[in-house]
């Protein structure tokens, strides 16, 4: 043990100091606080950093164990750690960093969690020494075995620090008015850079649909598979279970008016219009018959069931909203104006945010002069993707270079690894 050169054993141990290492300022500290690494920080952390891991490079002739971290046991031992952790990251359920964590050792909040920031550095440092050993002198054949791990390596330190500066906020804005702040995760209000007006806010909303439910549990029939009746254009009749469905009449935009002894619906052109139609139901067993007005309500008029019998009642649930657009004008700190819509999978970029339709106002439903956004801002994203592009460059460079290589043999393949020992 520990004698050279050092092997999965040493590894396997150095990974088990890093784990008692990491528990107890887990204890003492109660987890990594990322926000104290935000802009300029992070900037300064990451420079000492690549400091350290070139001053480790020139070191490592002097110290064996800067030489081992290069070395491929290194990053095997690194790499099974790394990826337990990650398992078991994924087997319990993460909150939010503004929550506390569930669970007395924090791994409910594992991007904070001393052991796997000491795993991941392993990785990181191993990596990082790998790709110096390996870039001098620098070899055309090396490219591709560069791309690939030089990307991982900026994918890794860029998602690490720069994770503080992420910001996620979220707007609520109101027809006719320009608003410039929002709220981050703690509730705390930021002000912007950019202002947003809503112009128009517009609900696509489905067909309604009738559906059958038990008097007794409000659950929609049959239980294990509810049977429902899509309204679309042109459809007068249908059936649910023994029950055959006429419809006599209907309105799409409806108001309820109550008489002395019953409720009736008309045509209402305005703010809180429900959905209602009049129709005959048939119980094709016993030849019941029921006739009455059903409607989905809205936030200004109650919704109204038809009751078959003491089993049953035919109702309409709420329309499923198909999808919705916010019409805005975004105002710039530069001055300049874009004029552009907002809706769910089709955000807007400007000035460095991206703007997602995220809600409204769901109490009013299509008729709702809200809409909610999430602004979302991520400096270091760029520097992602291109860590991305480097290891997918890498991994073609290999597929077109592999087929094209000629045998070495074993005389030139010990001249290969004398020569990359000595650098």
């Amino acid at each position: 043990m520990w004698k050279k050169p050092w092997g999965y054993k040493e590894g396997f141990i150095c990974g088990a100091g890093l784990l008692v290492t990491g528990l107890l300022l887990q204890s003492i500290t109660g987890g990594i606080r990322w926000e104290l690494f935000a802009w300029s920080i992070n900037i300064i952390v990451l420079a000492l950093y690549l400091f350290l891991l070139t001053a480790m490079h020139l070191l490592r002739k002097r110290v064996y164990a800067f030489e081992w971290l290069s070395h491929y046991t290194s990053a095997v031992s690194s790499l099974i750690y790394v990826a337990a952790i990650t398992v078991l990251m994924g087997c319990i359920r993460q909150v939010p960093s503004t929550q506390s964590p569930v669970d007395l050792l924090g791994l409910s909040k594992m991007l904070s969690f001393w052991p796997f920031v000491l795993l991941y550095s392993w990785l990181a440092s191993a990596l990082g020494l790998t790709i110096l050993r390996t870039s001098f002198p620098l070899k055309v054949r090396k490219i591709p075995f560069l791309l690939n791990h030089m990307g991982l390596f900026i994918v890794l330190l860029t998602t690490t620090f720069g994770s503080a500066d992420l910001q996620r906020l979220r707007m609520i804005t109101q027809i006719g008015k320009t608003e410039w702040r929002a709220t981050d995760e703690n509730g705390k209000l930021v002000e912007l850079p950019l202002a947003i007006e809503l112009k128009d806010f517009t609900i696509y909303e489905y067909p309604p649909k009738l559906m059958l439910i038990d008097n007794r549990t409000g659950q929609p029939l049959p239980a294990n598979a509810p049977e429902h009746l899509l309204l679309e254009d042109g459809i007068t009749s249908g059936k649910l279970l023994d029950w055959e469905v006429t419809i006599l009449q209907s309105i799409p935009m409806a108001a309820s008016v109550a008489t002395e002894d019953t409720l009736k619906y008309t045509e209402f052109h305005s703010m809180g219009a429900t959905y209602a139609i009049y129709l005959t139901a048939t119980n094709t067993n016993t030849g019941q018959t029921k006739r009455g007005w059903v409607s989905n309500g809205s936030f200004a008029f109650p919704y109204k069931a038809l009751h078959l019998n003491g089993e049953n009642s035919l109702v309409m649930p709420e329309r499923e909203p198909q999808r919705f657009v916010s019409d805005v004008t975004v105002y710039t700190q530069e001055g300049s104006i874009l004029q552009d819509t907002i809706e769910v999978n089709h955000p807007l970029k400007v000035a460095g945010w991206n703007i997602y339709q995220l809600s409204y106002d769901e109490t009013k439903g299509r008729w709702s002069n809200i809409s909610i956004f999430e602004l979302v801002r991520d400096p270091w994203l760029p520097f992602v993707y291109t860590g991305i592009i480097m290891m997918v460059l890498g991994a073609i460079c290999l597929f077109i270079n592999a087929p094209k290589e000629k045998e070495v043999s074993s005389d030139e393949k010990q001249t290969e690894y004398k020569e990359e020992e000595n650098i």
